[in-house]
């Protein structure tokens, strides 16, 4: 089944479908979406990782000492 099949398809459950149906799509759909983003930003760290772009504890806590020295001010 092709793509527009399958939007047909659940554009046909999601108009007949009652609000426990319509939650757990919304749940799946939800954490489907996030779990691409996380793993989105997981490759671009193993990329980051590989191409050396990384800091070090010590540089990381510098960092973060300089942003909230910039917002007291």
């Amino acid at each position: 089944m092709g793509t527009l099949e399958l939007r047909e398809e659940l554009r046909k459950y999601i108009e007949t479908a009652d609000g426990n149906f319509l939650k757990a799509l919304h749940k799946t759909a939800k954490s489907y979406i996030e779990q691409r983003h996380y793993d989105k930003m997981i490759a671009e760290g193993e990329e980051d990782i590989k191409a050396r772009r990384i800091h070090s504890q010590a540089e990381v806590k510098k960092m973060i000492e300089s942003w909230t020295e910039k917002k007291s001010q």
